[in-house]
């Protein structure tokens, strides 16, 4: 690649917090550190902030590369590769040697620091691009009213662009499925009837897919994608709103769905999506009791879940890891009364259904490595989880072990994520092609009209 079109990437500090390695990111173009980003990565590496361990993961890799340059090679730049690829150039700018032209931000004078260094290596390296990358959207306005002419968000990491083209798990035809297929090749395998039909009478389908139509009781899911075909099982709509799990029936199709993956112990992992009183956790947890106590398939309940501070901090909590965590995990024992309140002894009912369940509440910062054996692992609140986060917990699930990740993405609550960047956006396309897991958009509000009309209409 010419010289000229090499382009230079500005880091903004939120970027290595986000992505700790993201310096890897940039193939053959070059990529420059403030100083004032390592300033802030300072700082927050000794806070007790989820993030601070990602700051200092970005610090020791910077230091890898640097470790034996010199001051002089620092600032010119030097060359990276990763898995024997050759990149382009890391290079740790001093912005605070430039003089101060832009007062964008009065109170932060770690930005305006970035924005006059980044427009000083905009001239300094004309006519190549010089590009500020960050996450911080009111940076990105002040850089362009600045005269930054090149400033970008870090996309790397998304497979998606609008969260609105997320897969929901399932696919409705219009009219009948039927009248479109015409005649096809069935037969039966154990109790079920699969049939093979052509590719191209679906959109993109993939594996563990639900298959609905508008105007017949067809349903259906991909079982296997292969030389131009798709074979898929018939379940039946009639079947799937008959499912049922410790005394729950599905209220509509799309719990049906959630209900028959949740069931079918072929999955190993289960992404249940959807807006606020959509029954996610519901569904979870009585699949989880069902095949615990009544049919023995696994040998406890783990739940497990992220704990941010979405208003003031209550400081700390007393008791045993178990004890600080049930406040977060609040949604999951009012899910566990809802189950139970027709008992005649209510309190006494889950006493007994928590020791007999071996239900386990942790925290998800003590996971890291564990493995986590013939277990029903709930995961809930998913969408404040950045995607590493998510990995550390799929990659504890030992044998025999089922993981449930849910989550509504309009409910974010990090500052560091959005609907496109959260972990659980992450896995629901990675894993789209991976036979043991399935995923739901789960379609409607159940909860209540109240809440309904809160999730339309706020």
């Amino acid at each position: 690649m010419d010289e000229v079109e090499r382009k230079v990437f500005v880091l903004d500090t939120n970027i290595l917090l986000h992505e700790p390695l993201a310096i890897y990111s940039f193939k053959e173009h070059d990529v420059v550190i403030p100083m004032t980003v390592l300033e802030e990565l300072d700082r927050i590496k000794d806070t007790k902030r989820d993030v601070s361990r990602d700051a200092r993961v970005a610090i020791r890799a910077l230091e890898d590369i640097f470790h034996d340059a010199t001051p002089e090679q620092i600032a010119e730049g030097i060359p990276i590769s990763r898995h024997g690829e050759s990149l382009g150039k890391i290079a740790i700018f001093a912005d605070y040697e430039v003089t101060e032209t832009v007062h964008a931000f009065a109170d932060k004078a770690g930005d305006n620091r970035i924005l006059n260094g980044v427009l000083f290596l905009q001239s300094h390296y004309a006519p190549r691009e010089v590009v500020l990358i960050t996450k911080d959207i009111n940076m990105r306005l002040r850089a362009k009213g600045a005269g930054v002419y090149f400033v970008d968000d870090y996309r790397s990491d998304q497979l998606i662009d609008d969260v609105r083209m997320l897969t929901k798990g399932f696919y409705e035809f219009p009219g009948s499925f039927w009248e479109r297929v015409g005649e096809c090749y069935s037969e039966k395998s154990g109790r079920s009837t699969l049939h093979t039909l052509p590719a191209e009478l679906f959109e993109a389908p993939f594996i563990n897919q639900y298959l609905l139509d508008k105007d017949s009781d067809f349903a259906g899911r991909v079982q296997e994608i292969e030389d131009g075909s798709v074979t898929l099982k018939d379940i039946g709509r009639e079947r799937l709103m008959h499912r049922q799990a410790w005394g729950i029936h599905p209220k509509n199709i799309y719990q049906g769905m959630a209900l028959d993956a949740l069931m079918d112990p072929s999955i190993d992992l289960v992404i249940l999506t959807g807006p606020a009183g959509c029954g996610k956790t519901i569904l979870a947890l009585a699949s989880a009791l069902e095949q615990v106590i009544e049919k023995g398939m696994y040998d406890k309940i783990i739940v497990t879940r992220n704990t941010p501070e979405i208003a003031e901090s209550i400081g700390y909590l007393p008791g045993t890891e178990e004890e600080k965590m049930l406040p977060w995990l609040a949604a999951v024992t009012d899910t566990m009364e809802a189950l139970h309140k027709n008992d005649v002894c209510t309190d006494g009912s889950m006493k007994y259904i928590y020791d007999k369940a071996n239900i386990q509440f942790k925290s998800i910062n003590f996971m890291r490595g564990r493995s986590i054996q013939n277990a029903f692992v709930l995961l809930d609140e998913c969408q404040n989880l950045s995607a590493s986060q998510i990995k550390t917990i799929i990659t504890r699930c030992g044998e025999g072990t089922k993981l449930v990740c849910s989550g509504n993405l309009a409910q974010i609550d990090s500052s560091y994520l959005s609907p496109v960047t959260s972990g659980l956006t992450y896995i629901v396309e990675r894993f789209k092609n991976f036979e043991g897991s399935a995923n739901i958009y789960l379609n409607g509000v159940v909860r209540s009209r109240l809440a309904e009309f809160a999730e339309e209409n706020l």
